[in-house]
């Protein structure tokens, strides 16, 4: 009988109970697995210190690297990470517009960076701890690959992994996407890995918890501005759409003035907030909490509403630029005037919305059936039928 070769994976070993599992499991079937984990961060000015800084997260992987008996190394990557995500980020938030640095992590650098590096050391597939699921199915004789969502429905993060391409999924593998989070724990403490009971970390990719101000302001300079208040019946919302095209007018930003409410309070820099934010305005004494409907970076005011169901945070449309828009299911991607019906998110967590989406020359349009709540530019919609996610681009 002629020996076969196992196929060998690299996975990303973060530290974390996915994918210590992610390991462990590949190794059950039979795969050739090492592990590497990216240090991504070295400025620990900025991580609350206690919630899992990267050295221990290391020390982790490679007690989990140990027990498992599989290969283990660190590779730095906080150059890649830096001028990539971080740059990215900074030259972002400065514009008034806020990323989502977990989903452009995966695309730079786990997806990217790190696969050309697994592939040079005779990789044929990288795997993360995902909970999302890869299928394969022929169109045409052509393997097509699916991104299709993780079982748990509570920890579903196809979402993060929205702007990978049919290259990058053909090297991919995410074997917990069949599980759900209980048995992932399960399977950890059965197999005697230090992970097993390690809180999920949150935070920026593979940084840490972040205190995001202490962060931006690295580079962004406190700037003292105004805090404007819109009342929720002011004229703005009552515009009608009499000579404008209907999806322009449903994606369209209220653009405000000083003059359309009055002055609450002052704030330390318009780029240090983003749209539907709560907390950190500091501004009290109103009947009902107040939320950031829109910032004006260049002007450096901030414009807020009371209440949660103010008109100012709500919208139908949005749309994606040319450039930004990203079809994981190439074979589907829309023609000039075509539409197709969708359900979509434009955030982590947010049960998917029914939604239309319509190609144009502006771009593509994504017109939702209920009015959404603090669409933000800069982050992601993603959109999906049943449970495979199709594609997505940034919100402009």
């Amino acid at each position: 009988m002629q020996n076969k070769k196992k196929a060998r994976v690299i996975v990303g070993l973060s530290g974390g109970v996915d994918s210590s599992v992610t390991a462990y499991l590949l190794k059950e079937q039979g795969y050739e697995v090492i592990g590497l984990f990216m240090k991504n961060w070295h400025d620990d000015s900025v991580t609350i210190s206690d919630e899992c800084p990267w050295l221990d997260d290391s020390n982790d992987a490679m007690l989990v690297a140990d027990k498992l008996n599989i290969p283990f190394q660190t590779i730095d990557l906080s150059e890649q990470y830096k001028e990539r995500i971080v740059n990215y980020m900074f030259k972002e938030y400065e514009a008034g517009r806020t990323p989502n640095p977990d989903v452009l992590c995966n695309r730079e650098i786990k997806f990217d960076v790190f696969l050309d590096i697994a592939l040079s050391l005779g990789a044929d597939y990288v795997a993360t701890g995902h909970y999302a699921r890869r299928n394969t199915i022929k169109i045409n004789g052509k393997t097509t690959y699916q991104l299709l969502a993780g079982k748990d429905n509570n920890k579903d993060q196809s979402y993060f992994l929205c702007q990978l391409s049919q290259d990058q999924l053909a090297k991919s593998l995410f074997p917990i996407g069949d599980l759900q989070k209980s048995e992932v724990r399960a399977i950890a403490k059965e197999q005697g890995l230090i992970t097993a009971n390690k809180k999920d970390s949150q935070g920026l990719c593979f940084i840490g918890k972040v205190r995001l101000p202490d962060f931006l302001q690295q580079q962004l300079k406190p700037k003292t501005g105004d805090i404007i208040e819109i009342p929720s019946d002011s004229t703005l919302y009552q515009q009608q759409s009499l000579d404008k095209e209907e999806l322009t007018f449903l994606s369209e930003k209220y653009s405000y003035t000083p003059e359309n409410g009055n002055k609450v309070g002052q704030h330390n820099g318009a780029h240090f907030f983003t749209k539907g934010q709560r907390k950190g305005l500091a501004v009290g004494g109103t009947p009902e909490p107040l939320f950031v409907l829109e910032t004006d970076v260049n002007n450096n005011v901030i414009y807020v509403g009371q209440g949660k169901n103010h008109p100012g945070l709500y919208r139908r449309g949005l749309l994606v630029k040319p450039q930004d828009i990203h079809w994981v299911r190439e074979d589907l991607k829309l023609g000039l005037g075509e539409s197709l019906a969708v359900k979509a998110r434009i955030r982590y967590r947010q049960p998917l919305q029914e939604a239309k989406l319509h190609q144009t020359k502006e771009g593509l349009y994504v017109v939702f059936k209920e009015a959404q709540s603090a669409i933000t530019e800069g982050q992601f919609v993603a959109w999906h039928m049943d449970d495979e996610l199709l594609g997505s681009g940034v919100i402009g």
